[in-house]
């Protein structure tokens, strides 16, 4: 007898087994710094905030601010990863295209995750009224957009750290209310 999946549960073939559940990747998107005329300092404060916090940080990358690009290497992060962290692009300069290249690859958005970014940042700052960062779902892995700037990407990022695991659970099927 064949059981039907139920619709929150993710189909078996998107679940690769050898991927860990803290498994994270961190690119950044900024044209500077895929150049090499600027170190990138928000990546290496990302990937040392998640590793406080018992994430593993199996990658990281810099890529321009091009949504082919984005998307691209996004696509290949969500392989070896089940949250990926962007920093950078999520402002509304031209050039700021990372929420539009994190939507197009994701299954399902998150906005109470980005809701809560904005909200913890506008209480340090009125300018984290101009994030368009988003989160989302492809697969099961998270994609979860932040600031370039350092500061605001770790101030970002811990404003929702302690719903990640739960979101990482939920996405990999674990859904029994206990």
């Amino acid at each position: 007898m064949k059981v039907k999946m139920s619709s929150s549960t993710p189909d078996a073939s998107l679940l690769d087994a050898k991927v860990d559940r803290t498994a994270a990747a961190v690119l950044t998107v900024s044209d500077s710094c895929s150049r090499g005329e600027k170190v990138d300092l928000s990546g290496p404060a990302v990937a040392e905030t998640l590793g406080r916090r018992n994430f593993q940080v199996v990658v990281r990358s810099v890529v321009a601010d091009e949504r082919a690009a984005i998307q691209e290497k996004l696509i290949e992060l969500c392989r070896s990863a089940r949250l990926v962290v962007t920093t950078g692009g999520t402002g509304i300069a031209p050039r700021d295209v990372t929420p539009e290249a994190t939507s197009a690859v994701c299954h399902r958005l998150v906005a109470g995750i980005a809701e809560r970014m904005r909200f913890q940042g506008m209480c340090k700052t009125h300018f984290a009224a101009l994030s368009r960062a988003v989160c989302g779902v492809r697969g099961t892995s998270l994609i979860l957009n932040l600031p370039g700037s350092p500061a605001g990407a770790v101030e970002s990022l811990e404003a929702v750290m302690d719903l990640l695991p739960h979101a990482l659970e939920l996405i990999a099927g674990k859904t029994a209310h206990e």
